[in-house]
């Protein structure tokens, strides 16, 4: 009653809302300040706590004058008086306690220790304020079930995660691999505590088999909580049909072929088999398992060839185009074979695709014959003016002084020169 009365005489009231987290528990605060005439006041902070950790209680006095402090659980029953623990659970340990402060931990904190705790300034008048413990529970158990274990490629099917007891509720998301997805989700509670169901829609394919799907929680007292269901699928088979030989260029008469079919599916396809698509198959074609051989081509084996393989969940096929051409009329240049083996990555293939190369081919070798002939003729005219040129290069005339080798002296030698050489014969000379 005393208590009671001097509440009257209180003059102020602050709250304040801290929030931070401690360790791996995410701990709340609501601060609570009284002020009384004299100038004290009394100072505590609400608390939120992961179930199963600690809890810190603290009631702290601002310009404190050794007045008494005491702290009481929610029944009024009191847990600290000073230093001294009248009450027998052990779980509350004295942390620190002064003039102008009583801290109190609690440990193994559990749902039946949430409420309000009280602390009490024994001053005059007295002073009272109370600070609540919120404890979180984490989701007790995280499962996701799957409506069909093995799906056939273009089902729809349904996936469920439930989070059990868990306080507050959870928040479920979804995510197919890195993708996140939305799923709708249903809250029961129970008691105190409470389940979510999420519910999840999904449409597979041949490209979702061997995707993870994972269900993930958002809640304050746990983190990266996460299980995950890989999906399996089945799907019909892929065929793709690839030419062996020739490996490039056109399919001429007289040459051989050979084609290759290849299937993929799940589960892996058990019947594959060749036809030749509105006509009888050629009586020299030869089929061996996934391989198709024509040793000896001719016109007659034009058409489209086609490759069916089956599972357990449909068929499928691949087409491939033959058009056998004339054989080549000149030798073709030689050229290096290599053994690589040439995929065709469309279903229906036309053996036509090289014949552009080809005549490019034979363009290149027309023009080289022609200048060819073009250098041989103007090598054969240098030389048949050279040798005409050679046999006409001209005549010239020379003159020897007779006399001159019988003179005794220089000086007759001269002058039987000079005489002489008024009668001196021409002389002609011709060079072949």
């Amino acid at each position: 009653m005393q208590i009671l009365l001097h509440q009257k005489r209180w003059t102020s009231r602050a709250v304040v809302s801290l929030q931070h987290r401690v360790g791996s528990a995410r701990v709340g605060w609501k601060c609570h300040s009284w002020v009384t005439g004299d100038g004290q006041n009394l100072v505590t902070e609400d608390v939120t706590v992961v179930e199963g950790d600690v809890a810190t209680i603290s009631c702290r006095v601002k310009n404190s004058d050794d007045s008494v402090i005491q702290l009481l659980n929610p029944n009024r029953q009191t847990i600290y008086f000073r230093d001294f623990r009248p009450l027998k659970d052990s779980r509350f340990q004295l942390v620190n306690f002064s003039n102008s402060e009583l801290r109190v931990s609690l440990t193994n904190v559990s749902i039946s220790d949430e409420g309000r705790y009280f602390c009490q300034l024994y001053t005059d008048p007295p002073q009272e304020i109370y600070t609540t413990i919120t404890v979180l529970v984490p989701p007790r158990n995280l499962v996701i079930d799957i409506q069909k274990e093995i799906a056939v490629e273009g089902e729809e099917i349904e996936l469920n995660c439930t989070a059990m007891a868990s306080r507050p509720a959870t928040t479920i998301r979804w995510f197919k691999g890195n993708k996140e997805l939305t799923g709708k989700s249903e809250v029961e509670q129970w008691s105190d505590m409470y389940t979510v169901t999420s519910q999840l829609l999904l449409k597979v394919g041949r490209e979702d088999d061997g995707v993870p799907v994972i269900c993930l929680v958002d809640h304050p007292a746990v983190k990266d909580l996460q299980t995950q269901r890989y999906l399996e699928v089945m799907y019909k088979p892929q065929v793709r049909v690839s030419q062996n030989y020739p490996v490039q260029g056109l399919t001429r008469e007289g040459e051989p072929l050979e084609l290759t079919c290849a299937a993929f599916g799940k589960p892996q396809p058990t019947d594959m088999r060749w036809l030749r698509v509105d006509d009888e198959m050629p009586q020299h074609v030869v089929v061996s398992g996934s391989n198709l051989l024509i040793s000896n081509l001719n016109k007659t084996d034009n058409g489209t060839y086609r490759c069916e393989a089956s599972n357990a969940v449909g068929k499928s096929h691949a087409d491939y185009m033959l058009f056998v051409y004339d054989p080549p009329t000149t030798i073709p240049p030689p050229t290096t074979t290599t053994t690589t083996t040439t995929t065709i990555p469309t279903t229906i293939t036309d053996s036509r695709a090289g014949e552009e190369g080809a005549i490019r081919s034979v363009d290149h070798a027309v023009v080289g014959g022609v200048v060819a002939v073009v250098v041989f003729a103007m090598l054969c005219l240098l030389i048949i003016l050279g040798r005409y040129f050679a046999r006409h290069k001209g005549t010239y005339f020379t003159h020897e002084a007779k006399g001159a080798d019988d003179a005794a002296d220089a000086d007759t030698a001269i002058i039987n020169a000079e005489g002489g050489q008024n009668n001196s014969e021409e002389k002609k000379e011709y060079f072949i």
